[in-house]
Parts: structure tokens; C-alpha cells; sequence
């Protein structure tokens, strides 16, 4: 049985006691039976403060919608916005506590804005003299398996800030340790570890009840193919949101959905299975159109790629129809989103053919490696 660190903060109570407490967390901050981590620490500690990472402290806002300062009904507690015009802890905020507390479930990906949420605070807490204590949880496409390309820092932002691959194996407290160390943040950082939580574990292994991290992360099989296909969304083709299956799918409707599914299937891709189907996003890209798409199915998650996948479609796609494009920067001087997402340039750009593509995923993979191996907790050895 896997407790989460939250299910033990009676272990680390005293560094609590007679302090002013703050919060970042979400929905997924929850213990093992579903009580919310805000209600947890408003029972035993001081909480005064909450802060709102992206889609609100109680999910109730889709991607990219920013959000005011505001008070939670339910504590009382003033609640700091960290996706509007502040990504990280003004002095200010920092000023109302002793302690800034984290506990949100991450997915795995490099692109997740939780993660910077978190080293922003980390920073926050190293310029103001606090105490950061983050609340480790699993990783749900397990802490063991690496993949990707490391960022290029020339395309820093707030889907990709540090130099890291897109899948980085690493539970979310080893990674608040790898950023405290390896990029210098030098916080007062103490990690509240899991109990019977191996790193070979994905989230189905834990026998945790998964409430979805995000609007469109449903499932945990989702967050496999977030990792292929999160790249799309610096695309013309939908990514799935508006839909069911957000990442699972993805389309438009000038894809030639058979071509692509019969090219992948001819690639013997190990480890996801591909169909055609036909979809209409209520929301965003192509919202009320009809769009013809494939869905990728992972049959074998021990073998399969899912980083090289998304590469691959992408090159296929962009090869085989003149329709395809790259959608537009979001602000006059800012890189184009794939860039940001993919961390370089030379995928948009066609630098490099796709064979060399994968290649430098997998140097880039085991630099990688090498570099996060000094940051796994040794509580979380496989047996």
C-alpha cells in the first residue's frame, strides 16, 4: 500500500509547530482516502495563505484561462493567483508565512506548468528566507523510464524552463531536489517521502484512486500519450481537447487518416496500436468541425516510445500534406509554441531528418539518465 506524503505529515509535524503555513496545491492534493490536503493542514497546522497554480486551486478553470487574487469560501484563506500576472510569490505574498508548502500530482512531462509553478516557489522561498516543503506523490508513467531531447534554454518558458528531457523519471520531489541542486535555486527544501512506493511503479500499480491532474488529463493512459502528442498543440491539428480523449486522439479535418494510420502501422511501432475514427471538439482547435483523426492505444507500456511517437507523427504529417502548419507565436518577439514545447528549433525548422531526430533523443536520453540517477531517493528502489 502506497501512502503519498501527505498521508504521513504526522512524521514532520514539528516543522509545523507555530509557523505560518502556505499552500500550493490543486485536486490532486489529496491523501489516500480523498481528504483534501487544504483540509488536512487547516486542521493541524496555521494555513493562512493558499496559491492557485494553473486551472485553479480547486480545478475549475480550462487551460491558459488566468485568474485574480481571491478568497476560498470553505478556509477563509486569502488565495495568491500564480497564473495571472505573478508566476512566482511576490515579496509581498511571502510576507503573510513561515512555510510554503506544495502538493500537486505531476504527470511526467516536461511541459507541465505545475513543475515551474514549483521552482518558482522554490525561488521565491531561497529570496525571502522561507522553508519550502513539498509533499512527494508517484509518477504516474513511473519514476524509472527517461525519454526526450534536454531543453535548450534559448527556449525557456513556463511549458519548459530547465534543461531536462521531455520524460524525466523522476517522482516530484526528486525532481524539487534535482532543481534545488543541479540549477543552483538553494532553497531551505525539505521533501515529505512516500512509504511503499517503488520507482517502477506507473499509477496503476499504487492502488491510488486518480483524480485527474488537469481538465484535459482524464486517465491515466492520457498521460502516456501526453507525452507523445502534447506537441500538436503548437500545431494546426487537434490535439483532442473539446473531446473525450484529449492527447489520445488527434486530427483535423484535411488529415488523411487512413494514409497516417496505414504508414504507422507499416512502422511496426512497439508497444501502441492505431485506428481511424472521426471526431467533432466542442471546444478549441476546429471546435464544431468534423475532423478525421487516429487514435493511439498503448498495448505494451514497458517498450513503448512515447516521445519518439509524437516526432514521428509529426513528421509524417508535415511531409505528406501541404495543409499542415505551425500555429503562430502568441506574442510579438516570443518563439513559436512547438519550439517551446519540443525545447529547440530544428524540429520545426527541419533541421535534421526524423532518423536524426530520434538519435538525438537518445543521446539526449542518456545524458539524461546519467544526471537523475544522483537524485533518486533511495526509499524508492525496486525490488
Amino acid at each position: 500500500m502506497v501512502k503519498v506524503g501527505i498521508d504521513r505529515i504526522d512524521s514532520v509535524i514539528d516543522i509545523f509547530n507555530k509557523k505560518r503555513v502556505g499552500l500550493i496545491t490543486n485536486p490532486t492534493g489529496v491523501n489516500r482516502d480523498l481528504i483534501s490536503t487544504i483540509d488536512i493542514l487547516y486542521e493541524k497546522t496555521n494555513l493562512v495563505s493558499l496559491f492557485s497554480p494553473e486551472h485553479g486551486i480547486r480545478g475549475e478553470l480550462q487551460a491558459g484561462i488566468q485568474l485574480d487574487d481571491y478568497t476560498d469560501l470553505l478556509t477563509g484563506c486569502t488565495v495568491y493567483s500564480l497564473y495571472g500576472k505573478n508566476k512566482k510569490p511576490t515579496s509581498k505574498m511571502m510576507d503573510t508565512i513561515d512555510i510554503l508548502a506544495f502538493d500537486i500530482q505531476d504527470v511526467g512531462a516536461r511541459f507541465y506548468t505545475y513543475l515551474y509553478t514549483m521552482a518558482y516557489a522554490m525561488i521565491a522561498c531561497h529570496e525571502n528566507e522561507k522553508k519550502m516543503v513539498v509533499f512527494d506523490r508517484p509518477n504516474p508513467v513511473n519514476a524509472n523510464e527517461v525519454e526526450g531531447n534536454i531543453l535548450n534554454t534559448k527556449f525557456q518558458s513556463f511549458v519548459g524552463y530547465y534543461p531536462i528531457v521531455q520524460r524525466y523519471g523522476l517522482t516530484i520531489g526528486e525532481l524539487a531536489t534535482l532543481f534545488n541542486e543541479e540549477f543552483n535555486i538553494q532553497c531551505d527544501l525539505t521533501i515529505v517521502k512516500m512509504e511503499g512506493y517503488q520507482r517502477t511503479m506507473d499509477y496503476f500499480d499504487t492502488g491510488l484512486k486518480w483524480i485527474f491532474p488537469s481538465p484535459n488529463l482524464p486517465s491515466i493512459e492520457s498521460t502516456y500519450l501526453y507525452l507523445s502528442n502534447c506537441i500538436f498543440e503548437g500545431t494546426n491539428l487537434s490535439e483532442g481537447r473539446g473531446t473525450t480523449k484529449p492527447f489520445q486522439i488527434i486530427g483535423s479535418p484535411y488529415l488523411d487518416h487512413v494514409w497516417l494510420k496505414n504508414t504507422l502501422n507499416q512502422k511496426q511501432i512497439r508497444g501502441v496500436a492505431f485506428r481511424t475514427l472521426y471526431f467533432t471538439p466542442t471546444f478549441s482547435k476546429h471546435q464544431g468541425k468534423l475532423c478525421k483523426g487516429i487514435e493511439c492505444i498503448v498495448t505494451d507500456k514497458s517498450v513503448f516510445k512515447p516521445v519518439k511517437l509524437g516526432y514521428i507523427i509529426l513528421d509524417l504529417i508535415r511531409n505528406h500534406h501541404p495543409e499542415f502548419a505551425f500555429i503562430k507565436p502568441f506574442k510579438e518577439g516570443m518563439h513559436p509554441f512547438v519550439d517551446l514545447l519540443t525545447g529547440n528549433n530544428y524540429v520545426r525548422h527541419h533541421t535534421f531528418s526524423i532518423d536524426e531526430q530520434l538519435n538525438q533523443i537518445d543521446k539526449d536520453t542518456q545524458v539524461f539518465k546519467d544526471l537523475k540517477r544522483r537524485y533518486h531517493f533511495d526509499e524508492y528502489k525496486a525490488n
